[in-house]
């Protein structure tokens, strides 16, 4: 439940003090009373008030001028000000009022139905305000839990689809992302490429280094595939054991060629001893590429398939070389 809502009287006559206090009998509100428009200021930048009824004649500083104070002030520009003047008052007067941000006026002797009234619309005014508020901050944490939720499930599904070993992505990341781009490439007539590598006679390397030894290797290639690739939209994924594959959407023959050459050529610098090879003495990879404008009779693992017969063929070939 919310305190009482403050409102400040500033006038130099007590009687006037006494005056709009015995009008205001709201039990709902906090009178406060400032004698001078200094004692205004220093209440104004202790407390929060719905309204301020301000006299405009005061010895040493007006009314217009503390207004125009608390208006170049960011905590208190926003308090509504209501001057109270003498009815003769010169039209002149009032319009400075106004120039220097009163929201209203209120002639003397004051009417006590008007007052009320004034001072029940800016209570109800201030009450709907802290309620926004309330509400605003209510519903910043409440998203704020929801982007935490949101951040730990996206971390979650990162990690489910990333491979252990390798840190590129698994299976699972492949198959979400080549259906994704199947369906895009499919949609805008663009052109598709798979590739499929697989590490030259890795299981002599494993039989012959260990398997401790093979996953640094199965590490340090994958590390030289994805430094081959250049586009943030290809994807790099282990396919199982010591196969990788790579998604390159809007990726035609030719540009596909020219990515497998520079892998071959990263995975050939790491100078990765393989004694027991066929005669090339380093680790090595063979890779086939597939590639055409997905059609609707089509599968994205039809596609696959095209690309592990070509890797195949490479490897029939002499391996350390891609075949399209």
């Amino acid at each position: 439940m919310l305190d009482q809502v403050k409102i400040l009287i500033v006038d130099d006559l007590k009687e006037n003090h006494l005056v709009m206090e015995s009008v205001l009998t709201d039990p709902e509100l906090n009178i406060i009373k400032a004698m001078s428009g200094e004692e205004a200021l220093s209440l104004c930048s202790e407390h929060e008030f719905a309204v301020i009824f301000m006299d405009v004649q005061m010895p040493n500083m007006d009314g217009f001028e503390v207004a125009e104070i608390l208006r170049s002030i960011e905590k208190t520009k926003h308090i509504p000000i209501i001057f109270v003047t003498a009815s003769s008052k010169e039209q002149k007067s009032i319009f400075k009022g106004y120039e220097v941000g009163a929201v209203d006026y209120l002639s003397k002797p004051i009417d006590p139905i008007v007052l009320r009234s004034k001072s029940k619309i800016f209570k109800e005014l201030y009450l709907q305000r802290k309620i926004i508020e309330k509400q605003v901050v209510e519903l910043e944490e409440q998203l704020n839990e929801l982007l935490k939720v949101q951040q730990e499930k996206d971390s979650l599904e990162s990690l489910s689809m990333e491979d252990g070993l390798a840190h590129i992505y698994n299976r699972r990341g492949l198959d979400k992302f080549i259906n994704m781009h199947w369906h895009n490439c499919l949609r805008y007539g663009l052109p598709f490429s798979i590739m499929m590598l697989d590490i030259d006679e890795f299981k002599s390397y494993n039989d012959n280094y260990g398997h401790l030894m093979g996953d640094e290797v199965i590490k340090e290639v994958a590390r030289a595939i994805q430094k081959s690739i250049f586009r943030p939209e290809d994807i790099v994924g282990r396919y199982g054991g010591d196969e990788f594959l790579i998604l390159m959407p809007n990726v035609g023959t030719k540009g596909a060629e020219i990515v497998a050459k520079r892998i071959l050529e990263n995975v050939m610098a790491l100078n990765i001893e393989h004694a027991f090879d066929s005669g090339r003495r380093c680790v090595t990879l063979s890779v086939g590429i597939a590639s055409l404008t997905p059609t609707r009779e089509m599968t994205s693992q039809a596609l696959i398939d095209l690309a592990d017969q070509k890797m195949y063929k490479a490897k029939r070939r002499g391996r350390n070389q891609y075949c399209i």
